[in-house]
This record gives C-alpha cells, structure tokens and sequence, in this order.
C-alpha cells in the first residue's frame, strides 16, 4: 500500500514535467456509475435530468456542445456527507481529503446477502475478514460488496420496487449494515465506508441507525459503489471524490481504485 501511495505522490509531482509520459505502476478500476436517464434514484428524490442547451455547430463554423443538468444530492454513485444525519456535522465540502483517498478493504458478504434482500451486515462479517486479514486498521476506507451491484440499474431488483414517491419506501429491500457493525467501524477509526447498494442502511430501515452512528462520528458513506468484484480484499488505493457541494448533504461521486 505505501508503493502505491508513493506512486500516486511521484505522479502528482511530476506532471508538470512529463505531462505526456508518466504512467502509473497499477491498474484504475472506475467504481462510479454514469449518470443518465436509468441511474437509480431514491423513490421520493428528484431524478437526474440532462438538457441539452447545444450539440451543434455554430455561424461562426466550430462545433460547441453545452446542457445543464439537476438531480438530487442522493442518487446514483454518491456521498453521504455526516450532515445528513448528525446536525453540526461535517458537510459535503468539509470532509478532509484524508477521508477521501486512501487504503481500502473489501469486505464480501454476497453468500449471505444472497440468502435474504433484508441482510444486515454483522460483527460476525467483520470478525470472519478481520480473522483473515487482520484488524481493520483506523484511516481505512472500507467497502462492503453484497453483490447488489450486478442488479443495476433494474429498478425492481436493485430497489425492490419500481413505484416512487413516498408509497414505494416500505417497499424497499435491499442490503445493508447491522448497527452493531457500524458502532464496530467507528470503533475502528475509519475513514469511510462504501457499499453497493443504494444505503448503507438495509431497504427496510425506518430509523436509519447506521447513518446515525457513523455520521455522528463524522464518518461518510459511500453508496451505489459500482464494480465491487474488480477489488480484492485488501491491497486497493482509493480516490473518492464528491462535486464540491458547499453547505450540501451528499452530492455525486467520482470514485476510482488504483490497484498493484
């Protein structure tokens, strides 16, 4: 991990004098969704909507392109900043880089997310990878991968249910954390945690206690992390990157993985 982190500083350094020839002694893996007309959307948030303002070429005989575009803060990949549900909290252009980049674990809970779309993510899950790989150990960025990711973007069996509004929430299930889980990962002094389905809190939540715990300790979320499977349990380097909403709760996220 500290290779990779060298290699990331060498590069940062040196672009200037070799903007054409650095190369990095890994491979990217993108970890974001695009955002389109199917990119999925909490039922009662507004959905992400692109208008195109020019695709065309001008009087003056060049091509210009322009849209404006409006979503939600919450939809598609994105971040949970800590002040979407602890007031005073950390807002989405105040969470320090350090929480942003860093090293991240994946922790791999699909035969058990498999068996049930209500699965909460436990301290059993947490103690079996940690009995592998050893503590999680603080500053960590970590991921959980349930395997919902290969549902996306079908609304039915990413969300389970295609309605909006208000009436399609006690519809939901989906995979998330356990709040025991999460009082573990604050515990643990982590970073960030990430998952692949659309809350770090299971579909069926109505108190959200996982967002609670974690964004008191100024912990963000990460959610609707695409391509989970591409990571290995330990070993990737992150680059997580929100739109730099000021005063915001959450806003899109470019997400990226450097691995060795």
């Amino acid at each position: 991990m500290r290779s990779l982190l060298l290699v990331v500083i060498s590069l940062l350094a040196g672009c200037r004098q070799q903007p054409t020839n650095a190369r990095l002694a890994g491979t990217w893996v993108d970890l974001t969704y695009p955002f389109d007309s199917t990119t999925v959307y909490w039922p009662t948030a507004q959905p992400f909507r692109l208008t195109v303002v020019s695709a065309q070429r001008t009087p003056a005989g060049y091509y210009y392109a322009a849209n404006n575009f409006a979503a939600a803060e919450h939809g598609g990949t994105h971040i949970d900043a800590p002040v979407h549900f602890a007031k005073g909290q950390h807002t989405t252009d105040q969470i320090p880089l350090s929480q942003l980049i860093g090293p991240a674990v994946v922790i791999d809970v699909t035969q058990r997310a498999d068996s049930s779309a209500d699965y909460r993510i436990t301290m059993d899950d947490l103690t079996k990878w940690e009995t592998a790989h050893g503590r999680i150990a603080a500053g960590t960025i970590v991921l959980f991968r349930t395997g919902w990711g290969s549902r996306w973007p079908d609304r039915a069996r990413y969300l389970g249910t295609v309605k909006t509004g208000a009436a399609a929430v006690p519809e939901l299930h989906f995979p998330g954390l356990h709040p025991d889980a999460a009082a573990a990962l604050v515990d643990r002094n982590v970073s960030a945690v990430g998952i692949d389905t659309p809350s770090i809190d299971y579909g069926q939540s109505t108190t959200f206690d996982v967002h609670q715990r974690l964004f008191a300790a100024d912990i963000p979320g990460f959610e609707n992390v695409a391509h989970l499977e591409r990571l290995p349990a330990t070993g990737a380097f992150l680059v997580a990157l929100p739109m730099k909403i000021k005063g915001g709760s959450g806003g899109p996220l470019r997400i990226v993985a450097l691995l060795p």
